[in-house]
């Protein structure tokens, strides 16, 4: 088997590019485990690094940190629930869908014909459509409202 076996926390983070606050926080949450201590510095599988790569792309495809938590044991091998992932890509379906709209919404106002936007029946449709889904998102807790910068 080529390279290390084990590594300590700062081959870790060179590896995964990941800062070693980042790793130690994520065993606090049960994501990794070291297997030992050097002095003070902690010591990981080598596997780690292939698991931090899982983790990234949980975290890309919106899992948070408690679902990836739950998925890892310390085998080695993931314990990925099948349909969790299903539903997760599902929700994914239904926002590219709704960005997707939004783009060609946004894409037809830029080119509309129209003198005034405001009097577009295409872009009069959009702002209902996006008024009933801010309603409905309100209702269900799951509308997130940019913050401004300052």
């Amino acid at each position: 088997m080529d390279g290390p076996q084990e590594m300590d926390i700062g081959e870790v983070s060179k590896r995964s590019g990941l800062p070693a606050s980042t790793l130690r926080y994520y065993e606090e949450k049960g994501l990794i485990k070291s297997i030992r201590r050097r002095g003070i510095t902690r010591v990981f599988p080598a596997s780690v690094v292939e698991q931090l790569s899982l983790i990234s792309l949980g975290r890309y495809a919106g899992f948070s940190l408690g679902e990836l938590a739950a998925m890892f044991t310390y085998s080695d091998k993931p314990d990925i629930d099948r349909e969790q992932l299903l539903s997760k890509a599902d929700v994914l379906d239904k926002t590219i869908h709704r960005l997707q709209a939004m783009r060609d919404g946004l894409r037809h106002v830029a080119n509309c014909p129209e003198e005034n936007q405001l009097e577009c029946p295409n872009f009069q449709n959009l702002i209902k459509k996006a008024a009933k889904l801010q309603h409905k998102e309100e209702r269900k807790g799951k509308l997130v409202i940019p913050s401004r910068r300052r």
